[in-house]
């Protein structure tokens, strides 16, 4: 069979490369041709166009690059127009998703959305555009089940993907870890700001901010795939450090993490690794957001899923370097620190076991 794969973003990038993984042990003949990264590249197929340029935050940056994104869209209908798949397989990035869903379906294209667009957090409306144009909805947290139930569309709870991530990594020596990045002794603190320019630059300013209150640790820097290394040289000196490509191995090294809010934050769960979560937009975006958002009390996945605060959010004001020293220092030590491990554990089987990949893939060779 012939498909087509679009991931928006760097968590698509991981969440499509562990599912074309799945549909080629399936499918050994598969034609595979996707917008992605570099870890769906690896997994074989043609790359249409690279995440990195795709990739708009917030609602101002989104209407600077408009005609930017319209062409996007234009190119890849034409794409799918040219190259005719048996199937179209949309990850999340519902903004241009549910476009190409639309498009795909007049041709009489079977499509198939993995990982739901977070309808159920703004633009409920975006489930009429489901009903119509997907053939197959494949969810990966617990509750958006019951919410497409609701809206009277079937969609098969398949589990989460990063499980399957995170079940195949090798295991660690956190000292050949710093050996091979140049870090020293100190234990460390993974410092996660985001995968785009515009919100790393932001975050990280204040993250940094806590340095002086932890000087017996040092902080380590997760670089995104779609930066380069000259661009977080400013930030390093003797006690920050950065790593590129490494997220999960820093994490599992490290003592406790200061997350942006987004796909990381359930990530550095999974892993057992306490965290603080953070989010600053600007004034504007976070205004819209704060208007358009409905019926949602929490940003961050862990308490999204668990329905009640494990890990402490902070936002907006509230982001000031007064408050993440306070709520690390309890991530690092003490009663806090053991309850959210605690809650880790029931996040994990709430989310199921592994295989969620491979369910996915058995859904798209039925339909």
């Amino acid at each position: 069979m012939k498909y087509y794969i679009i991931a928006g973003e760097a968590s698509g990038d991981l969440h499509g490369s562990n599912l074309m993984k799945a549909l080629l042990q399936k499918d050994p003949q598969a034609e595979i041709r996707f917008w992605g990264g570099d870890l769906m590249t690896a997994q074989g197929g043609t790359l249409v166009k690279h995440y990195r340029d795709l990739a708009f935050m917030g609602f101002l940056e989104v209407a600077m690059n408009l005609r930017t994104i319209l062409n996007n869209i234009k190119f890849c209908k034409e794409d799918i127009k040219n190259n005719k798949p048996d199937v179209l397989i949309l990850i999340d990035y519902p903004g241009f998703n549910l476009r190409i869903a639309r498009f795909a379906k007049e041709l009489g294209i079977k499509v198939v959305y993995y990982i739901s667009p977070q309808l159920w957090a703004w633009k409920e409306g975006r489930v009429e555009i489901i009903k119509k144009y997907v053939d197959e909805m494949m969810v990966i947290l617990p509750f958006e089940e019951d919410f497409y139930k609701k809206h009277g569309v079937h969609s098969h709870f398949v589990g989460h993907p990063l499980l399957d991530a995170i079940s195949s990594l090798k295991e660690i020596s956190t000292e050949e870890f710093k050996k091979e990045n140049g870090l020293n002794e100190k234990e460390i603190i993974a410092l996660l700001p985001g995968s785009r320019k515009q919100e790393v630059e932001k975050m990280l300013e204040i993250m940094l901010s806590v340095r002086p209150y932890f000087k017996n640790y040092q902080f380590v820097i997760a670089g995104a795939p779609s930066l380069t290394k000259e661009f977080y040289q400013k930030y390093v000196d003797d006690n920050v450090h950065f790593v590129s490509n490494r997220t999960y191995d820093l994490l599992r090294c490290s003592k406790a993490a200061l997350v942006t809010s987004g796909t990381a934050t359930l990530e550095t769960a999974l892993l057992n690794i306490p965290e603080v979560v953070c989010y600053r937009g600007s004034k504007i975006s976070y205004a819209i957001a704060k208007r358009l958002v409905k019926n949602i009390k929490y940003i961050s996945l862990v308490n999204l899923i668990m329905d009640r605060e494990v890990v402490k959010e902070l936002i907006q004001t509230d982001l000031n370097t007064k408050n993440l020293v306070e709520e690390l220092n309890k991530m690092i030590e003490g009663e806090k620190r053991n309850q959210v491990l605690a809650d880790y554990s029931l996040l994990r089987e709430k989310l199921g076991g592994k295989g969620a990949s491979e369910k996915a893939a058995e859904v798209i060779l039925s339909v």
